[in-house]
């Protein structure tokens, strides 16, 4: 699958007008018959975190491998900082890398892993020593330097992998799904620190990782990726609030898919049920489609004869899910059909919301977003 010079100018587009960090262009890397990447344009810009986020498989760590020279490609053109480093070794390329197994050395102690890597550099003993130092109390473990890997927490190696990848201070760090082998409150604790340090110090960062929630907490831009290829680029805002294909609206956040047909001008055709839209652009009169809406959109109240939209659904699944309630709504204009919508507890103590009950909703025309049916 190729793309358009108008979007593949979205995707790579660079928010630095002095020129990109990181840029790639026409990448590709084969493993045999198959595919890993095809054709990757991307750039990245001085300081920014960005995230490839998606499913296992599609090519997101194979790209960082490449990005690193740990798997270089087989086609394309990598340039960091400006300087060609397509066919050059890891060792020339300029990064930190931290992997998510953590990959320190059981034998040496915390502060020899974090001073690996200035060794090689042949820095003085003090110079090290100090950098060691600074680089623990960066991580939040100036009194763990003493210990070994196997004494420490999860997330106490991981912040060590950390501050080795930093202790040369690389112009790029990379990231490689580094808080998935962590649980979940250590995971989202972690993720604020790395996101604090990462601008504190300002170095560009790639990360990987198939948490949509992760790269959307974290990321400066989102790079979603599918089968090998980039399917868009963008703030988590608008990856979130404005997918560009049906693959990252269903991958980023939860979505409801209705298939419909365009009826007229800003106008589809769900069941025996018009409904404005205002985003039918590019699609001709009679086209089947697919409708996405977002949970949180739907409308219960201050809904009257003049809101557009408005259908009655039956209630017939309610899953507590804490602070909401995730409904599962049946219009009855629609039968067999399922739309999601989330319910504060306020909405579902003021209206008495219970399994079986009819209730008025509205679909925001604003809020629907019309996708080709394939």
């Amino acid at each position: 699958m190729r793309m358009d010079a108008s979007v593949k100018s979205m995707q790579s587009g660079s928010a630095n007008t002095a020129g990109p960090f990181l840029r790639i262009r026409a990448l590709a890397k084969r493993f045999g018959a198959f595919t890993a990447l095809k054709d990757i344009d991307l750039d990245v810009a001085k300081g920014e975190f960005v995230c490839f986020l998606g499913p296992s498989g599609c090519g997101k760590t194979t790209l960082l491998r490449a990005i690193a020279g740990l798997d270089p490609q087989d086609e394309g053109l990598i340039e960091i900082a400006g300087r060609d480093v397509s066919n050059l070794p890891p060792a020339a390329r300029d990064f930190g890398i931290v992997f998510q197994s953590y990959a320190l050395f059981p034998n040496l102690t915390v502060a020899a892993n974090v001073g690996y890597g200035l060794v090689n550099r042949r820095a003085g003993r003090a110079a090290m020593d100090a950098r060691v130092k600074e680089l623990l109390a960066l991580v939040g473990l100036p009194e763990q330097g003493t210990k070994y890997p196997g004494q420490l927490s999860g997330g106490q190696q991981q912040r060590v992998a950390l501050a080795r990848a930093l202790a040369t201070s690389p112009g790029l760090l990379l990231l490689d799904e580094p808080l998935s082998a962590l649980d979940a409150r250590v995971r989202v604790r972690l993720r604020e620190e790395i996101k604090q340090l990462q601008r504190r110090l300002g170095v560009t960062t790639i990360m990987v990782t198939h948490d949509q929630e992760e790269a959307l907490a974290m990321a400066d831009r989102i790079v979603v990726m599918r089968e090998g290829v980039i399917e868009q680029v963008g703030t988590p805002s608008e990856i979130y609030r404005k997918p560009a294909t049906a693959f990252v609206a269903d991958f980023v956040g939860t979505m409801t898919f209705l298939d419909a047909q365009v009826s007229g001008p800003d106008r589809l055709r769900f069941g025996t049920i018009e409904l404005a839209c205002n985003s039918i652009n590019g699609f001709a009169h009679g086209a089947a489609v697919r409708i996405g809406l977002r949970p949180e959109e739907i409308r219960v109240r201050n809904i009257d004869a003049a809101t557009p939209n408005r259908i009655d659904a039956r209630v017939s699944l309610l899953d507590f899910l804490g602070a909401f309630c995730r409904a599962r709504l049946e219009p009855e204009a629609a039968p067999g059909v399922a739309i999601l919508a989330d319910f504060s507890a306020n909405l579902m103590r003021d209206l008495s919301v219970v399994e079986g009950q009819t209730l008025t909703i509205a679909l925001p025309p604003e809020s629907l977003r019309v996708f080709a049916k394939s």
